[in-house]
Parts: C-alpha cells; sequence; structure tokens
C-alpha cells in the first residue's frame, strides 16, 4: 500500500474550515482558553512579583542587634563571628555608637537636626545590622541572634516578612488550584467542539475507514482544528493579560496609599508569558482533540 503523505497544509485548511463549521462552540472554547490562561496568568504574576519585592526586601530591609551598653567597644566588635556563624544569616555589619548618633542626625531635617546635634554619643548603643539569606526564616534568625550573649536589644519587622511570605504561599496555592481546575473544563469545552465536528461527520469518517484511510489521516485535521484554537486563545489572553497588568500598573502608580507596591515590567516577563501561554494553549487544544476523537475512530 502506498504510503499516505502528510500534507500539512491539507490539514491545516480542514481544521480552520471546521472551527468556522461551529462557530459558537469554537468561540465558546477559545473564551474559556482565554480565561484560564488570565486567571493563571494573573495569580501567577502576583506571586512572581511578590517574590521579587520579597528578594528586594531580603537585600534591602535589614535587622538591627543592639549591644549591651555595659560592653566596650572591643568586645561588642568581637561578637561579630559569634553573629555570623548563625545559620541564615547573610552579611554582618557593626555601627559604633558614634556613627549611629551621625545616621540619626543625618536622617533628621532643619531645626530638629540641630536639637539632635547635642545628643551624646554614650545615649546611643553599639549595634549590629544583619542580613539574612532566606528571609522565611527571619523568626528563627531573630530568635538565635538574642541568644548571643550581649545582644540586649533586637529591631525587625517581623511582622513585613511574615506577610508577604503568606501573601505570596496564598497566592501561589490559589493560582495552581484554579490553573488545574480551568485546565479540566477548558479540556472538556474543547472536547466537546471536537466530539460536535466528529458527530456531523461521522458517516465521512465512516467512508474514509472502509476506503483505507488511516487513523492518523482522519485524525490530523482535528488536532490542528485544536491547536488552532489553543494557540488563538494563547495569543488573545497574551495582550488582554498585557492590557490588565498596565491599568493595574497606572492604578498603583497614582495611588498614595500603595506606592511602596513596585511591579516587574511586563515587556521585561513578556517572551516567559507568551510562551508559557503558547504552550499552556497548546497542551490544551491538542489534548481535547485528541481525546475527542478517539471514541469515533473505533468504527
Amino acid at each position: 500500500m502506498k504510503k499516505q503523505r502528510f500534507d500539512i497544509g491539507f490539514y491545516l485548511s480542514e481544521g480552520a474550515k471546521s472551527i468556522f463549521t461551529h462557530g459558537f462552540m469554537s468561540f465558546a472554547s477559545v473564551c474559556m482558553i482565554v480565561a484560564c490562561l488570565l486567571i493563571m496568568g494573573s495569580f501567577s504574576l502576583v506571586a512572581l512579583n511578590l517574590n521579587d519585592m520579597l528578594g528586594t526586601l531580603e537585600r534591602e530591609n535589614e535587622f538591627r542587634a543592639y549591644i549591651d551598653e555595659s560592653l566596650t567597644e572591643e568586645e561588642a566588635r568581637a561578637l561579630k563571628s559569634t553573629l555570623e556563624a548563625i545559620p541564615n544569616v547573610d552579611s554582618v555589619t557593626f555601627i559604633t555608637r558614634e556613627e549611629a548618633r551621625a545616621q540619626f542626625v543625618e536622617n533628621r531635617e532643619g531645626e530638629t537636626a540641630a536639637l539632635w546635634d547635642e545628643l551624646p554619643d554614650e545615649a546611643l548603643r553599639h549595634r549590629y545590622s544583619i542580613h539574612v539569606v532566606d528571609i522565611e526564616q527571619l523568626q528563627s534568625t531573630v530568635a538565635e541572634v538574642e541568644k548571643v550573649p550581649g545582644v540586649a536589644k533586637i529591631n525587625a519587622a517581623l511582622e513585613v516578612a511574615q506577610g508577604f511570605v503568606i501573601v505570596r504561599n496564598v497566592a501561589s496555592a490559589v493560582a495552581i488550584i484554579l490553573v488545574v481546575i480551568l485546565v479540566v473544563i477548558s479540556l472538556f469545552i474543547i472536547s466537546n467542539t471536537i466530539k460536535l465536528a466528529t458527530f456531523n461527520r461521522r458517516e465521512e469518517i465512516a467512508i474514509l475507514k472502509m476506503c483505507g484511510a488511516t487513523d492518523s489521516f482522519i485524525r490530523w485535521p482535528f488536532i490542528f482544528e485544536g491547536l488552532i484554537l489553543g494557540l488563538f486563545g494563547a495569543v488573545a489572553a497574551f495582550f488582554l493579560e498585557w492590557g490588565v497588568y498596565g491599568l493595574i500598573g497606572r492604578a498603583i502608580e497614582s495611588s498614595d496609599t500603595i506606592q511602596l507596591i513596585t511591579l516587574i515590567p511586563y515587556t521585561q516577563m513578556a517572551p516567559m508569558v507568551l510562551a508559557i501561554f503558547a504552550g499552556t494553549g497548546f497542551v490544551i487544544g491538542v489534548l481535547g482533540s485528541v481525546l475527542a476523537i478517539r471514541k469515533f475512530l473505533q468504527v
């Protein structure tokens, strides 16, 4: 028997023709894919931005360990090696009383600064600025630092760090759950779209089978139909996500209360988002088609 040639142009045109034949179901399939990808993308971008802000917090935020005022400067400096040996401590910087006073006065302006000029060095403590490797372990690190003899007090923004971690973890978990649910629903709708096309052409499929057409020859147009639906939905979702992300970014910039939140530029993430959307749309479209056509090939 002569081997059938893989004619991608024929399969592509047949798949596209079937999309327009079942316009409403095809539209519903695309809308479902777009909704799935938008929700998946939105929660994923939230998690990505929270991770970025958390990383910034790890790099820029620090907690202070104030040294007992009874210790001399030499004794206070001697604690550095002990603090550096604590797990999760990235770097330790010693700040003398004099340096602390200078920083304190520098942060004051106008008449207030003049009042602090008379502040004696002895009014402040020697201290250490401590950076951590993993901010999720900040609380346990602070607890270990507090145990070091000579450390009198700790100043750490534990609530802020824990808040970022909780929000990020919740966003990631919700994103995963919603993605799984919406992918299943999208597969169901696309599968039914392809089933409708195959049901209306079941006699044609039977005739092709009796004429010697292979399963792959019959299957490919439906696979291309699902592929087109999936990729079209992915591209539409990509640009809609871009628009929504831009609106949110402008709203944050114009707000006085949430200007501390910084967003990663969408253009910086666009190649990754497009690749993920296209891959997901491809998998949903092709898998939905394969699941739908399988039953009708058993003639």
